[in-house]
């Protein structure tokens, strides 16, 4: 792809470098920020806006890891606020929050003390049990991944080649956080690194299955750290084409260890959205994730490289709520996706998992 702009009076054309990425910060023209991402999205997805109808299954919030950002996470079943749904309780939870149409079941969770890995097989295989084929499967972030194979001795690419085989069809890309060593030991020390995340997501490429990327911000890391990351993930793309979407997921401050922070201004999110798409000039999608960023500056995204706004969710997900989220019950209608889209201008269109169009019936 050939992207040219302009930075600071100097003409830019094809792939930028980690010094010109680092000079976008410095850009105090929002509107040059704008029109530099629009142009880029504009290029590779035309006027569309890319949503589905899906829902999320997080079976659990019981974790071993104690990640400093996390709001969600629980120390044990008895605690205030844990879950930890058995085989019976998935399925029911499944025929409960399905509705026809959806596509997609967004499966995460935690990684709990007293699984192993045939609990995440048995997961996999309930939920294709009860809903239809045409459903894909997006399971298990490389964190619960890796811990699969630590308490199996299985390697990565038995791991994944056993999801694959009980109905698991791509990827979602939470564990990422920021890949800085130092940084991850300050807020998630005792989990995956980035090199590993890395690992994982080559490997489920390799063998055929699709994946997404993400970047934890706004926290204690620096915009050096941002650009090293999205760089890191821009390397690999390079290397398998296997990532369909960038989601760049705002830290949110409450309920947890690093409230104190606060949050990024709506400046520094729409800054970090207009850069991460002209950095990563080789994944085609960059998704916001209105459940956690709110309908509002979900919608502003769009004008600063955004062409993804996820989907309908249908109230399935507590991870962003529980850390403050303005959507206390995230869920949209397709009509309300759709006007979304309409109110920047663009054309809102009905994906799958792997963004085919969906065909509506009549």
């Amino acid at each position: 792809m050939s992207v040219f702009f302009v930075i600071f009076g100097l003409k830019m054309r094809g792939r930028i470098g980690r010094d010109e990425a680092m000079a976008l910060w410095e850009i105090q023209d929002m509107n040059t920020l704008s029109s530099m991402a629009t142009q880029i999205r504009k290029s590779i997805n035309g006027d569309s806006v890319f949503y589905n109808r899906n829902f999320h299954l997080e079976p659990s919030n019981v974790c071993i890891h104690r990640c400093k950002f996390c709001s969600y996470r629980r120390e044990c079943d008895t605690e205030t606020g844990a879950w930890t749904m058995n085989i019976q309780e998935i399925k029911d939870y499944c025929n409960e929050k399905y509705e026809p149409g959806m596509t997609e079941v967004h499966i995460v969770g935690s990684v709990h003390p007293g699984k192993d890995y045939t609990y995440y097989y048995s997961v996999i295989e309930a939920v294709r049990e009860v809903l239809p084929s045409d459903v894909a499967i997006k399971a298990f972030s490389a964190v619960e991944i890796d811990d699969m194979s630590k308490s199996s001795e299985k390697s990565i690419q038995e791991i994944l080649s056993d999801l694959k085989y009980r109905g698991v069809a791509a990827l979602p890309g939470g564990g990422a956080e920021i890949f800085a060593p130092e940084i991850r030991k300050q807020i998630c020390p005792d989990k995956a690194n980035g090199d590993r995340w890395l690992e994982i997501h080559k490997t489920a490429h390799n063998i055929g299955m699709r994946s997404n990327a993400t970047m934890l911000f706004g926290h204690i890391e620096s915009r050096a750290h941002r650009i090293d990351h999205m760089i890191a993930l821009r390397d690999l793309q390079d290397k398998t084409g296997g990532f369909d979407a960038f989601i760049p997921l705002l830290y949110k401050a409450a309920n947890n260890p690093m409230s104190h922070l606060g949050e990024a201004s709506f400046i520094e999110i729409l800054k970090t959205f207009a850069i991460s798409r002209v950095v990563l000039d080789n994944i085609p999608h960059i998704k916001s994730y209105w459940p956690m960023l709110g309908k509002k500056l979900c919608q502003l995204s769009l004008l600063y490289g955004a062409d993804d706004i996820d989907g309908t969710i249908n109230d399935s997900t507590k991870i962003y709520s529980m850390a403050g989220s303005g959507e206390k019950n995230p869920n949209m209608t397709a009509g309300d996706l759709e006007r979304i889209a309409a109110g920047c201008g663009y054309k809102a269109v009905e994906r799958d998992s792997f963004y085919n169009k969906v065909t509506k019936k009549l």
